[in-house]
């Protein structure tokens, strides 16, 4: 009898350990493995234990360590569609794809779903009613699995990604996988590790720059006036809202909160990462082709460090806690819109904004943080690359997402999968200046420089050393734009676009690109 209770407790004990085995929520039925490159898997399983994966063929195994922790690497694959199991121990996961993946992440517009814009989108409703075999979504709800991308899962699925996944799909013909982590209203903060941006140095010098300039108890003392105005007009509100509601009316806007501003180097409320922590950090490790962001109306919530700066810090600490070396990271341009568009037949440009005469007087400066020309600043680190948007339509919810995603199609195309196609409108390289006249010579001219719309090429302004800015006469030389203007005999400075908005200019590249806003000074 003693052996056989012995026996029994020995198959229980055993029964419980294996019990343990678990896998990352990343590992489910319909998954898409990453191709060509080593593979991950992992998850925990009682301390020592042993662990077999087995997938195509061949076997992996590791021993979890003294905290339950174990992972292995498959040896690299090759894309597949065939279906096959994934097999963890007893656990097998089916219907297994080898293909690319990419994650979707940032605020609203890459987090808001197909079914929101399908109405105002003809090419992404008809897209979203098709099934396709191999196309994969992982929506970013905690219990979410992975998806066969169906009329019934597409419209759940983000707008954007998913636009990017069907349409990137078809061109590389490979099974593609989307995972997205992605909340409306958030700003780039809450998006990387609290360790990302302490360790951080550009992010570090941003602050010790601007907390000198920064009065933070006159904020302070404004806020405690701000809150006090607030709880009265809360006090008012109330009954307001009270009477509506007993009529069946809807309550009038309550009065908004004020928010207790943050010291140099800290959130104006949140916590740093806290996003990342919740929707990105179960994928990282996760074998992957590159990221898609788009964000940036909500900026970073970091007081005294501005997106571009904390963008480098958010990319570079993706890439290290992924250690897959540096992925094509693409970005949305911002702000959505603003430019003419070089084909307003193409169906991702029909919702551009007019072409328009030059203004009277010279437009006011672009903002220096939330405009065209600050967010291509984000190219200059590495391997990261700019989806131009200031052709595509504007608004802070632009309805054409499908033309957002067969635009960041695009980009991937020419980074991630060298084909060779140019993905850049027109960017200055060099400027010279003789004779009154200024030569411009660009980069990304892709097949050759052009004007579009109107019957000259229009945008340039122009300036001597006294900085007064006057519109300028442009034509096009190869691959260069000579600049010039009766009014200013001796040229010192020339802008281009130099606006929050410019239907007004332009200059293209002949694959129907548009030209970046830029200006040769630094004034």
């Amino acid at each position: 009898m003693k052996s056989s209770l012995t026996l029994l407790s020995l198959l229980l004990l055993t029964s419980a350990l294996h019990a343990e085995v678990k896998l990352s929520k990343v590992f489910t039925p319909h998954m898409v493995l990453q191709r060509g490159m080593a593979v991950p898997v992992w998850g925990t399983a009682a301390p020592g234990e042993k662990v077999e994966v087995s997938f195509a063929g061949q076997t992996k195994s590791a021993t979890a360590d003294d905290k339950g922790a174990w992972r292995v690497k498959l040896d690299a694959l090759k894309a597949s569609t065939e279906p096959r199991t994934l097999t963890i121990g007893s656990q097998k996961i089916d219907d297994v794809l080898v293909g690319d993946v990419w994650v979707g992440s940032g605020q609203s517009n890459m987090d808001m779903v197909v079914a929101s814009y399908t109405k105002d989108d003809p090419v992404l409703d008809a897209a979203s009613k098709q099934s396709y075999p191999h196309l994969r979504l992982l929506r970013k709800d905690a219990n979410a699995t992975w998806e066969q991308a169906t009329p019934e899962t597409n419209p759940k699925f983000s707008a954007l990604l998913f636009s990017f996944g069907f349409a990137l799909q078809k061109e590389i013909d490979v099974p593609v996988g989307l995972m997205v982590g992605a909340v409306g209203g958030t700003p780039s903060g809450f998006w990387l590790s609290e360790e990302m941006y302490r360790s951080d140095a550009a992010c570090a010098e941003a602050v010790k720059k601007f907390a000198p300039t920064y009065d933070h108890a006159a904020l302070l003392a404004k806020y405690e006036t701000d809150k006090a105005k607030y709880e009265a007009d809360l006090a008012a509100w109330k009954p307001l809202a009270e009477a509506a509601k007993k009529e069946g009316k809807p309550a009038p806007r309550g009065p908004r909160a004020p928010q207790l501003p943050g010291k140099p180097g800290e959130t104006n409320g949140g916590k740093v990462g806290q996003l990342f922590e919740l929707y990105v950090r179960p994928y990282v490790g996760y074998g992957i082709k590159g990221v898609l962001w788009d964000q940036g109306e909500s900026r970073t919530n970091i007081v005294g460090v501005d997106q571009v700066t904390l963008m480098g810090a958010l990319i570079g600490g993706w890439r290290k806690a992924w250690t897959q070396g540096d992925f094509p990271f693409l970005y949305v341009q911002k702000p959505s819109g603003g430019g003419c568009a070089f084909d307003y037949s193409q169906p991702m440009n029909r919702l551009a904004e007019k072409f328009a005469v030059l203004p009277k007087t010279i437009p006011n400066n672009p903002d220096r943080e939330y405009s065209h020309v600050a967010f291509e600043q984000i190219m200059k680190y590495p391997n990261t690359h700019m989806v131009i948007s200031s052709d595509l339509g504007n608004g802070i919810h632009p309805p054409n997402k499908s033309g957002y995603g067969a635009r960041a199609v695009q980009v991937a195309q020419a980074v991630a999968y060298d084909k060779g196609n140019e993905y850049l409108g027109p960017q200055l390289a060099s400027h010279s200046t003789a004779g009154g006249k200024v030569t411009l010579k660009f980069k990304h001219t892709g097949k050759g420089l052009a004007f579009k719309n109107g019957d000259k090429l229009q945008g340039f302004m122009i300036a001597g050393a006294d900085k007064k800015f006057v519109w300028a006469d442009a034509s096009i030389e190869g691959n260069s734009v000579v600049v010039s203007s009766k009014d200013v005999p001796q040229p010192a400075a020339v802008r281009y676009a130099w606006s929050s908005a410019f239907q007004w200019a332009n200059l293209f590249n002949q694959d129907g690109l548009p030209a970046q806003p830029f200006r040769t000074d630094a004034w």
